[in-house]
C-alpha cells in the first residue's frame, strides 16, 4: 500500500554525527544514544539499528514499552531506561536485561523482592528539580546498597538544567561540582552526565558515558549552543540533519479571486490561484500553528499554506510554481532542489522547539531508512 506521507531517515546524516561524537569524546568513553519519543519522531527501531551500526554502545529510552520494543526487534545492546517503570512492571527490568534510572526508595525495595540481579543508577539532584535524589536524602540510599543482595550500584547520572539556553555556563557548573561531591559520596562504577550540548562543548562533563540525544539525529540543542561552540569549541562541529518528511499532491485546482480558503474563511485569494491539496494535518503532526505561516517545497520551490491546517488536510498556493501535477512529491521538513525547510523553522512558526517538531510526527507515519 502507498502511503500518502512517510518519514526518509538518512543513513549518512547518522553515520555523520556519530562519528562526530565519537571523535570528541574519544574510544573509552561510552557512547549513549537516545532513542526515546520514537527517537525522536526518526523511528525508534530504525534509529536504534542506525545507532549501533554506527558506534553507539548503549541506547537511551524513556519507557518500558520502547525498551521492549527494541528487544522485541532483536536489539541486544545495553538499555538504559530513564523515565518510570510502575512496580508491578519491575519484574521486566530483569527479564529485559535493562538498566533502570533510580530516585525512589520504593523502587528500589520492590526490586530487591523481585530476587533477580539488576543494575541502577541513581539520578542526582543537582538542580533541575525533576527526576532525581537530593544530597540530604543520600545516606538512606546509600544503606540501602550496603545490605541488598541483588541490586547493583552501577552508575549515578544527573541531568543540566540550563547548559543547552543559555551562553552563561555557570549554572551548569554548579550542577557539575555538586554531581561530583554527591558521587563521590557513594562510589559508583561509573558516572554520566554529559547531553548533546555537554559533549560538543565540556569535555569534563564526560566522565565514563556521554548520553546523546538531539544532536545524533543532525539538529542542535538550541541557537545559543550552536554560538557557545562556534566561539569556544577547539573542534570544527557540524551536524547533518537525518530526516525530511514528505508527502503529495492529490489535488490542484483553481480558486477565484476574492474567494476563501479553508475552515473560518482566514484566508481569501488577492488574485486568480492554483491551489494544491496535501494529505496532512495536525493529527498527523503538521501543526495547526503554521496556519498561514508556513511554507511546503514543490519542484524545488517554496508553496505557501494558505488558510488554517486541518485535521487531514492542509491547502498550499502554487499559483508561481509551474508544471504542478497530481501526486508530485512535496517536502515539509527537509531540502528539495535549492531549498531547504529546517526543523529549526518549521518550530519558529509552530511557536516551538525542534525537539517538539520532530517527536510529534505522528507514529503511524512510516519511516524509511535511506
Amino acid at each position: 500500500m502507498e502511503n500518502t506521507t512517510f518519514v526518509e531517515i538518512s543513513s549518512l546524516a547518522i553515520a555523520h554525527n556519530l562519528k562526530l561524537f565519537r571523535s570528541l569524546v574519544g574510544a573509552k568513553v561510552l557512547l549513549s544514544c537516545c532513542v526515546k519519543a520514537n527517537a525522536y519522531g526518526h523511528g525508534i527501531v530504525e534509529s536504534a539499528n542506525l545507532m549501533i551500526k554506527n558506534g553507539a554502545d548503549w541506547l537511551n529510552v524513556n519507557a518500558l514499552y520502547e525498551a521492549e520494543a527494541l528487544r522485541n526487534a532483536g536489539i541486544t545492546a545495553p538499555i538504559y531506561v530513564m523515565g518510570y517503570v510502575p512496580l508491578k512492571d519491575l519484574h521486566k527490568i530483569s527479564e529485559l536485561d535493562l538498566r533502570l534510572v533510580v530516585y525512589n526508595l520504593e523502587t528500589l525495595v520492590e526490586l530487591e523482592k523481585i530476587g533477580k540481579p539488576v543494575n541502577v543508577h541513581l539520578k542526582l539532584e543537582t538542580g533541575n528539580n525533576r527526576q532525581g535524589i537530593r544530597d540530604e536524602d543520600l545516606s538512606v540510599f546509600k544503606e540501602f546498597f550496603v545490605n541488598t543482595k541483588f541490586i547493583q550500584l552501577e552508575g549515578t547520572a544527573t541531568h543540566f538544567a540550563n547548559i543547552e539556553d543559555t551562553l552563561d555556563h555557570s549554572f551548569a557548573m554548579s550542577q557539575l561540582e555538586k554531581f561530583k561531591k554527591m558521587s563521590d559520596n557513594l562510589n559508583p562504577r561509573m558516572r554520566h552526565c554529559a547531553n548533546s550540548a555537554a559533549a560538543m562543548l565540556f569535555p569534563e562533563t564526560y566522565f565514563d558515558m556521554v548520553r546523546i540525544g538531539i544532536s545524533a539525529y543532525g539538529m542542535w540543542p538550541s541557537a545559543e549552543t550552536r554560538i557557545s561552540v562556534q566561539q569556544e569549541s577547539k573542534h570544527e562541529i557540524s551536524l547533518k540533519p537525518a530526516l525530511t518528511w514528505k508527502t503529495l499532491v492529490t489535488q490542484i485546482k483553481k480558486v477565484p479571486t476574492g474567494e476563501y480558503i479553508g475552515y473560518g474563511c482566514t484566508c481569501r485569494t488577492s488574485r486568480d490561484s492554483k491551489i494544491a491539496i496535501l494529505p496532512v494535518g495536525y493529527y498527523d503532526g503538521y501543526d495547526r500553528e503554521l496556519s498561514n505561516k508556513a511554507h511546503v517545497l514543490i519542484n524545488g520551490k517554496r508553496a505557501p499554506v494558505r488558510g488554517r491546517v486541518c485535521m487531514n488536510i492542509t491547502m498550499v498556493d502554487v499559483t508561481d510554481i509551474p508544471d504542478v501535477k497530481l501526486e508530485d512529491e512535496v517536502v515539509l521538513i527537509g531540502s528539495q532542489g535549492d531549498e531547504s525547510i529546517s526543523a529549526e523553522q518549521f518550530a519558529d512558526w509552530a511557536n516551538s522547539i525542534n525537539y517538539e517538531v520532530t517527536a510529534r510526527i505522528n507514529d503511524r507515519i512510516p519511516r524509511y531508512v535511506v
